[in-house]
């Protein structure tokens, strides 16, 4: 039941209004939404016994890899199936408690996916920079220390999000203008002050992922400027293309976040359905595409999937 602003009423669930614009012709739009969350979750799923069942892939590279398809499936599970049952059924309803848990999956794992991405970018840098020495610095162990560093250092930035927008006092309505629990969608309800929310989140978000997209430049700007010494083009090539897969990934995953935050910079120039659409393709694009990049680029896990499904080159 939809609740009237300054109403006196308790609120124990929102509604998502999902695309105010397109309430009539939304449900079109799962059309392409279902088959890319199947792929998703078939392609990481895949990969993940890939590398579970192939010895030779028993490697901290790959370890890695593992690390990003799991953040890339709880991802996929946080927002798209509930997206789609508002499409498919129009389940709008969600619990107080539901939608503060989404918030706070998104607002961590988002982050953890980043960091990820800059501990591959590390591992790039010290193969190709530092060939010699990367048996014995990119180690099961260093794996180890970087995921328990991942988890720690987003949970403990993020965890304040979700915390303040659950103590605000809702008495604004209970009518989500988003298809997900998007911190700013959610506290706009609230009849108190969200400064410092709208604060803290702007500040966490940019120290977190606006760090790691730095770091991860600095890598490659390493590593570019260690294959241009190369006198052989055959070997800087060769150099590069152990870089393509993760670069592809790079590519993907910032510059539809760099999409997102232009359109809702400008979001009095463009319709509200916007970001909120790029919004749930930020969820759903990179964790369909990253598994088949490395699928179709590096040869042991294309060997790998091939030898997992029983098919012979």
């Amino acid at each position: 039941m939809a609740l009237s602003p300054n109403s006196s009423t308790q609120v124990t669930e929102f509604l998502m209004l999902c695309l105010p614009g397109m309430q009539d012709v939304q449900h079109w739009l799962s059309v392409p939404l279902t088959p890319l969350l199947v792929l998703a979750l078939g392609a990481n799923m895949v990969l993940l016994l890939t590398i579970h069942q192939e010895a030779s892939l028993h490697k901290p590279m790959y370890y890695l890899l593992v690390i990003l398809s799991l953040l890339d499936i709880i991802l996929c599970l946080t927002v798209v199936p509930k997206v789609l049952l508002i499409f498919w059924f129009n389940m709008k309803p969600i619990s107080f408690t539901g939608c503060f848990l989404q918030m706070f999956m998104m607002n961590t794992f988002l982050p953890m996916e980043s960091s990820t991405l800059v501990v591959m970018a590390y591992d790039r840098y010290v193969a190709i920079c530092q060939p010699l020495h990367y048996p014995s610095i990119i180690t099961e162990q260093f794996v180890v220390k970087a995921a328990i560093f991942i988890i720690l250092r987003n949970l403990l930035v993020t965890l304040p999000t979700p915390i303040l927008a659950a103590q605000q006092d809702y008495c604004a309505g209970n009518v989500i203008e988003n298809c997900i629990c998007a911190n700013i969608s959610v506290v706009l309800l609230s009849c108190g002050d969200i400064h410092l929310n709208k604060l803290y989140q702007f500040v966490s978000v940019w120290c977190l992922m606006g760090s790691d997209l730095v770091l991860t430049l600095f890598s490659y700007c390493f590593i570019l400027k260690a294959v241009l010494k190369l006198q052989s083009v055959a070997v800087a090539t060769k150099a590069l293309s152990t870089c393509g897969s993760h670069f592809i990934l790079i590519f993907f995953f910032y510059t539809l976040l760099v999409v997102l935050v232009i359109a809702n910079v400008a979001r009095k120039q463009i319709p509200l359905d916007v970001p909120i659409f790029l919004n749930v393709l930020h969820h759903l694009i990179p964790p369909a595409i990253n598994p088949i990049v490395y699928g179709v680029r590096t040869q042991e896990i294309k060997h790998g999937i091939l030898k997992l499904l029983k098919v012979k080159k």
